[in-house]
């Protein structure tokens, strides 16, 4: 039963692996293509996260910075110029049709994400926005409830938050800001990579060692007791 067990789980990381390389070139392809129309509202309901997510669009919105929250996080596998504690910055931002969707502008180190301390990134007016499509993050059984006391969540998701800071109808995704980056410098937005941690097969190896050296065990055990006298 162990050595099943053990076999099982090393063709387990076997397929996880070639899940994960399919993955990493899906996400290389789409954010290195370039950016394209933003979908107008009427389509959103279409859009997948199987088949959207991750892809490059651009256009023109007002954010409304009064009505932003943040997510807490101590750094990003997408993001490898984002470390250490701080939170990502979600604004609502109005489309000239008056529909809302939600920017993730990007990071704010901790102690400077009380919107007086980067007052020069609140941008007023109309802003070209390029970034990519995101859709909420499911919380693990770990994460903290958010304070909506203080705006502020531990997993990316702004459905959740615009049911709870009453920003309406918003879209089912939201982008992640590459560009422009704002007076100041913060929040920092910056373009999502693909470099995904991938030891998948030298997990597979390992339990397929496992495997091997439970089974070598066993044959010198049954080696062993065979080559006992008998004392009866």
């Amino acid at each position: 039963m162990g050595l099943a067990i053990l076999i099982g789980l090393g063709v387990w990381q076997l397929d996880r692996k070639a899940w994960k390389e399919g993955l990493i070139d899906s996400l290389r392809q789409r954010l290195s293509a370039p950016a394209v129309a933003f979908p107008a509202p009427d389509r959103w309901n279409r859009l997948t996260q199987a088949a959207d997510e991750f892809r490059r669009v651009r256009f023109r919105a007002g954010f409304l910075h009064a009505q932003e929250a943040l997510v807490y996080t101590v750094g990003s596998a997408l993001r490898p110029d984002v470390s250490g504690p701080g939170y990502w910055v979600f604004t609502p931002a109005k489309l000239a049709d008056g529909a809302i969707v939600v920017v993730d502008r990007g990071f704010v180190p901790e102690g400077r994400h009380d919107p007086k301390a980067r007052a020069a990134g609140q941008v007023e007016g109309t802003v070209e926005i390029v970034g990519a499509l995101r859709w909420p993050e499911e919380g693990g059984w770990f994460a903290p409830e958010p304070d909506r006391a203080r705006r502020q969540w531990f997993v990316r998701d702004h459905v959740s938050m615009a049911q709870a800071l009453g920003w309406g109808r918003v879209a089912p995704f939201h982008v992640a800001q590459e560009a422009p980056v704002p007076p100041g410098g913060l929040p920092k937005p910056g373009r999502l990579t693909a470099d995904l941690r991938n030891q998948h097969l030298q997990y597979a190896l390992t339990w397929f060692g496992l495997a091997i050296v439970l089974a070598s065990v066993f044959v010198f055990w049954v080696r062993a007791r065979r080559c006992q006298p008998d004392t009866q």
